[in-house]
């Protein structure tokens, strides 16, 4: 699989968090295809094929998730749940990438699953050096399970 091959879901209802992160992933020359989803529905559809993206229904997974916790319709741990209860989809990557500073988020996200717990540093470059880490460590050195087509 190369690079291009190799897609991030980001899912963030932060207009200016998507503008931040897809920027700080240009400048770390990550140069991944990224989606976005704005909401936990349109996570869980995108990465099902259904909906709107129902043309993705035997498309590659991405790679990597990047999931925020505060969103509209469906929550991130309740679209992390989703994800992992879902032979199709246990074992994708998911980090969280969060403002919030709740212990209880953090061990929910945890006993959920999530492959990486993150606070979004509020300066800059801090945030870049957060961004240029996860994406070296989950897309070039992190190994998983070959994906299995759903049944």
């Amino acid at each position: 699989m190369n690079e291009s091959d190799k897609i991030i879901l980001l899912v963030e209802d932060s207009p200016d968090d998507v503008t931040l992160t897809l920027r700080a992933f240009k400048r770390s020359h990550l140069m991944n295809p990224i989606e976005v989803a704005r909401d936990g529905i349109e996570a869980l559809d995108f990465l099902f094929g259904r909906g709107a993206h129902a043309s993705r229904a035997n498309a590659p997974l991405p790679t990597l998730v990047i999931l925020d916790l505060k969103l509209p319709k469906l929550d991130g741990l309740g679209v992390l749940k989703a994800i992992r209860a879902d032979p199709f989809t246990q074992f994708l990557p998911v980090v969280i990438l969060t403002s919030s500073k709740e212990e209880q988020d953090l061990i929910s996200g945890y006993a959920l699953g999530a492959n990486s717990y993150v606070r979004k540093p509020v300066d800059f470059v801090e945030f870049l050096d957060a961004v240029k880490v996860l994406g070296i460590f989950w897309l070039m050195l992190n190994q998983t399970p070959t994906q299995r087509n759903s049944s």
